[in-house]
């Protein structure tokens, strides 16, 4: 009788068993013991609080009593953000099975601060295929007479950031 050779398969794993070691080692320096915090915001705090607001950080106070939740929202969101902070902090503390949050605190930034923001995406899907072409266009003309070709690209990318910037505006 032939011995078969056992080769030892454990077959696909999933992309998301690949990047967990990853995503914990990233979030664990920014203080989120459980990174699902982080990797399902939406789904723990609810999709209105999860469009103005962004987790940043958890900071641990030095007797290791309660951490500090601190989110990031628009300056106009801020004092939507401050009522729902009760919410806010019961969902993450369900998350993590004991009342591991104690404050939750709210940075404020501009609207650009912030990339999770309904008027960011609304204004990235306004720039369509023909006015970023048009705006191409516009911009070679206006240096085609620069004869150095490093400096004819930047000044090109010059103006298309200001021409973009006075369509929007």
């Amino acid at each position: 009788m032939v011995a078969r050779r056992r080769i030892a398969s454990h077959g696909f794993k999933q992309a998301s068993a690949l990047l967990k070691r990853s995503v914990q080692d990233v979030s664990s320096r920014r203080g989120f013991a459980q990174s699902r915090i982080l990797t399902h915001w939406e789904d723990i705090v609810g999709q209105d609080i999860a469009r103005i607001a962004t987790p940043v950080k958890v900071s641990y106070t030095k007797g290791g009593l309660g951490a500090t939740l601190v989110l990031l929202c628009s300056g106009v969101n801020a004092p939507l953000l401050e009522m729902q902070k009760p919410v806010i902090h019961e969902r993450v503390n369900a998350v993590y099975g004991y009342n591991a949050i104690s404050r939750v605190r709210i940075t404020q930034t501009s609207a650009h601060g912030v990339d999770n923001t309904d008027e960011l995406r609304e204004k990235q899907k306004a720039t369509s295929p023909q006015a970023t072409v048009a705006l191409e266009e516009k911009s070679k003309k206006m240096v085609e007479s620069v004869e150095n070709p490093r400096l004819s690209a930047a000044l090109e990318k010059l103006a298309q950031n200001v021409l973009s910037r006075q369509k929007s505006e």
